[in-house]
């Protein structure tokens, strides 16, 4: 985006490209002369109409529904014998973060009561990058290969003819799956409908791999859990929350914070050793 800097902080306000250099005009573009053509290496004028043209966001294919919330990672343990990361680099040291929780599959105003996968994605605003940990509620996914990704969610996705989800179509192309029986345990199960986002754990989607300032490397996996502990809804009662505030689980993420009851998530690794 183009920021406006506030004159607080500067002599005077100005403005910068989505690079953050600096815009010395903003309301008339370059051209040759008074009279000729505009140019295209003038970059504001391009990266201003780019801008314009991308104001309304299409709506996700996936995790369409969701809420984000700031706050901070501060590092309890000494895992420097895993990875030379500067943001794990010894405890006590912080983090800015940034958390989106989210549905899965339904459109933006679906209701947050659905039996559905979780979204889990946490930003880490370290001093050497962004660090992305993208996390669902459960700790294994449907499928192991990629390829396959758009296929589950187009079977989970409402019919395109009725706009409605079809149990069959979801079982048929898992059957195809055998890796998907450990995932469908847990969202059939009583997890399947978590009771908010603050009484919800998280796992990294993927295993990832940590690497030590010995370039010894070992295969992690991350796992959010809530220090307010884990909370379900069963069918009944999330029929009964969803059918009078479809927003129930921001709402409560929302009140909670304004009220300084501050949700709060331990981070744990799994680690195996790839010999």
């Amino acid at each position: 985006m183009i920021t406006q800097r506030p004159s607080s902080t500067y002599n005077a306000p100005f403005w910068t490209t989505n690079a953050g250099a600096p815009v010395y005009n903003n309301t008339a573009a370059l051209t040759v002369g008074n009279r000729g053509p505009i140019l295209l290496e003038d970059y504001h004028l391009i990266e201003k109409l780019a801008n314009f043209t991308r104001e309304r966001i299409p709506e996700r294919i996936v995790h369409a529904r969701g809420a984000s919330a700031k706050g901070f990672f501060e590092v309890t343990h000494d895992i420097t014998h895993l990875t030379c990361a500067d943001f794990l680099r010894a405890p006590g040291v912080q983090t800015p973060v940034i958390v989106r929780f989210s549905t899965v599959i339904h459109e933006r105003g679906s209701p947050e009561t659905i039996r559905d996968p979780r979204g889990f994605a946490t930003k880490f605003y370290t001093r050497e990058g962004n660090f992305d940990i993208v996390g669902n509620n459960f700790p294994v996914f449907f499928t192991r290969d990629a390829m396959a990704f758009p296929d589950v969610i187009h079977a989970f996705k409402p019919n395109p003819k009725s706009h409605i989800q079809e149990d069959w179509r979801i079982l048929d192309f898992l059957s195809h799956h055998p890796e998907s029986l450990n995932t469908m345990t847990f969202w059939l199960d009583d997890l399947g409908i978590p009771t908010d986002y603050r009484h919800m754990e998280g796992s990294s989607v993927n295993a990832l791999t940590l690497v030590n300032k010995d370039k010894k490397t070992h295969y992690v996996k991350f796992t959010w859990k809530p220090t307010c502990g884990v909370k379900c809804l069963l069918e009944e009662e999330a029929v009964k929350i969803g059918g009078t505030n479809h927003s129930h689980a921001t709402q409560d993420l929302y009140d909670s914070i304004a009220s300084g009851n501050f949700p709060e998530w331990k981070l744990f690794v799994q680690v195996i050793n790839p010999d």
